[in-house]
Parts: structure tokens; C-alpha cells; sequence
């Protein structure tokens, strides 16, 4: 049952509905949590259910999802048989035509099923009860939902799939949502409700809210827990550490920083520097980034290797926090 189905993640939302934190990377690849990026969540899910052969479909820019991805290592997806496959897409394409483009990978699948899913659900959802619902009542497609909404997540079968490809230009469906939103088509549709914690990643706002979400116990245990692991790519970093002056409270702190100053409800990624005297507080502070001394930062988003020169001043508020583009110098006082 668990070798039976393919894994696809359509990882081609448009980089623009991400604002600046997809300008130099594709949606998929933002980092998230402290040390994962969003397409770490599907991908675990996929393989945690016994996937062993996953084909992801990036827009531009993608390189940095490839650099992260690999061979699909650290996913037990660099296998000489399945694996992991990559096939860059045009934005301008819809899914349907970019998977015929790539008809030869369906053709040579023997899978019997496909799961289908985009890149930015954040949740750790078993497919397997999923797939035996869709067997056992004898469905053409199920959808899984999360309080009645639709999380754009389908299981068919591989038949049916190349079907809705082939005949995509007689049916006008350019997704496999088509299909399944069509009230006039034939099919069975099925719905699988999924009652744990799940979020779908589609703006800035969406991103920081559910960041700050994960900073409650309860939503940080339902998405991370040792019998699922969410696996990401392994970097091996020194502990953090924090000095006789820094006071870190209900804050997320990943490997190799150094925290001098106060860290309060916030979520700090690898190898981050705040300075002494430095207020950080309802933040998100990527990889490398340098805080210096005597800063007072409030509802920021801060994108990988920003420089954040000492007293400098920066609030957003929770509705609309400020992004902070990768590699910037800030200096200013600056606020909402």
C-alpha cells in the first residue's frame, strides 16, 4: 500500500504573491521555523508515507530549492531506482501542460496513484488513511480538506491523470482542481478532512502568522514529533551562545548564534548575531543575519545576511509586518 503512489508538488506560486522573500528564490524555498524551508513539510509528509519517488515541478528563481534539495539525500530520495526529479517549469504554463512536457516520467511510473500537493502547506499529515479511503470508496479523485476548506492536495489515479493530460485541450481543465471543481464532470469525488495543524503558506501575512503560530506549544507538538519527522537539509553548526547579558523568552533560537541582547516571541535561524543592549521581540530572523548594539526591532521579517547597524529602530505590527530584503544594511530609524 505504502510504495503504491507517485508524489508531485507543484511548486510554481508565482514568487510575487510572496513579496520580498521570493524575489531571489521560489516560494518553496522560503526558509521557515529555524531551520527548515516550506517545501521541507510536503516533501517529509510524502516520504514519512512511503513515497519513494517524487517529481517537483519549480518556477524561476529556483535555484536555491535546488541547492537545498539535492540529490534528495537527506530524504532518502537518492535512490538508483524512483527518487527525486526536478522539471523546471515556465511561470506562463499551466500544470497540466507542464506535466505533459514531462509525459515520458508518468509513462515510466509504475505506481498505481498519485498524490498531488503544492509546496507551501505547512502540516505533517499521514497520506496513508487518505489512500485507503480513495481505494475503498472507490473514488476517482479525493481531495483532502482541512475545516472544510480544499488544502489544493489530490490523490487520483496514475490512468486518470494521464487521461486529464492527454485530453486536456477536449476538456479545458488546466489542473487537476479543474477536474475536480467541475460539478458537470463524471467523477466520484471524495474529500479526506485532515483535523490536525495545518496552515497554507500563500502571502506575507500568512507566513508571519503561522511563524508565530508555531511558538505555541500545542501547534509546535501537532507539527513536529519523533514518529514524523520533518527531515531538511543537515548542516552541522556550534551550539548558540548566550552571554551573562542576553534573556531569550518564548523564542525559537537554531545552532550557531550569538545572543547578547533580549529575545522575546521570536523565531531566530542559524548562525545569528544580536548585540548587546538590542530589543528583538515578535521578529523572524534569518540565517546570518548581524543585529547590533542597542536595536529596537518589533514585527520584522529579516531575510538571510541582513546587516542591522547598532541603535537602529524597525517596527511593523501584526497585520503587516516589515520585510527586511536579503543582505540589506539598515541604519535608519524606521517604523509602520
Amino acid at each position: 500500500m505504502k510504495k503504491s503512489m507517485l508524489g508531485v508538488i507543484d511548486a510554481t506560486m508565482l514568487p510575487g504573491e510572496m513579496g520580498e522573500l521570493a524575489i531571489h528564490r521560489s516560494p518553496a524555498a522560503i526558509p521557515f521555523a529555524g531551520r527548515y524551508r516550506l517545501v521541507d513539510f510536503v516533501l517529509s509528509n510524502m516520504v514519512n508515507s512511503g513515497i519513494q519517488s517524487v517529481a517537483i515541478f519549480p518556477c524561476s528563481p529556483y535555484r536555491s530549492l535546488i541547492d537545498h534539495l539535492g540529490s534528495g539525500k537527506d530524504w532518502d530520495l537518492n535512490r538508483k531506482r524512483d527518487g527525486l526529479f526536478f522539471f523546471p517549469a515556465q511561470i506562463k504554463e499551466d500544470q497540466l501542460s507542464r506535466m505533459a512536457e514531462n509525459i515520458d516520467y508518468f509513462e515510466r511510473s509504475e505506481q498505481k496513484f498519485v498524490l498531488i500537493s503544492s509546496c507551501t502547506t505547512v502540516a505533517n499529515i499521514d497520506f496513508v488513511p487518505a489512500l485507503e479511503r480513495f481505494i475503498n470508496q472507490k473514488c476517482d479523485l479525493l481531495e483532502i480538506t482541512h475545516k472544510g476548506e480544499s488544502t489544493c492536495t489530490y490523490i487520483l489515479s496514475l490512468h486518470l491523470l494521464m487521461d486529464l493530460i492527454k485530453n486536456r485541450n477536449e476538456t479545458g481543465y488546466t489542473s487537476v482542481q479543474d477536474a475536480v471543481n467541475d460539478q458537470h464532470s463524471s467523477f466520484t469525488i471524495c474529500q479526506y478532512e485532515y483535523n490536525g495543524f495545518l496552515q497554507r503558506i500563500r502571502s506575507i501575512k500568512d507566513y508571519y502568522k503561522t511563524s508565530m503560530e508555531l511558538l505555541e506549544k500545542d501547534k509546535w507538538s501537532q507539527l513536529f514529533n519523533e514518529f514524523q519527522p520533518i527531515f531538511t537539509k543537515v548542516k552541522d553548526e556550534p551550539p548558540t551562545k548566550y552571554t551573562s547579558n542576553s534573556s531569550v523568552t518564548n523564542s525559537m533560537i537554531a545552532n550557531g548564534c550569538n545572543i547578547e541582547g533580549e529575545v522575546n516571541h521570536s523565531i531566530v535561524f542559524r548562525a545569528v548575531h544580536i548585540g548587546k543592549g538590542s530589543t528583538v521581540q515578535n521578529c523572524i530572523v534569518m540565517q546570518k543575519t548581524k543585529i547590533g548594539s542597542n536595536c529596537v526591532l518589533e514585527h520584522v521579517i529579516f531575510d538571510k545576511d541582513v546587516i542591522v547597524e547598532d541603535g537602529a529602530v524597525l517596527r511593523g505590527t501584526p497585520e503587516q509586518p516589515l520585510v527586511v530584503k536579503k543582505g540589506s544594511v539598515e541604519s535608519v530609524v524606521a517604523s509602520s
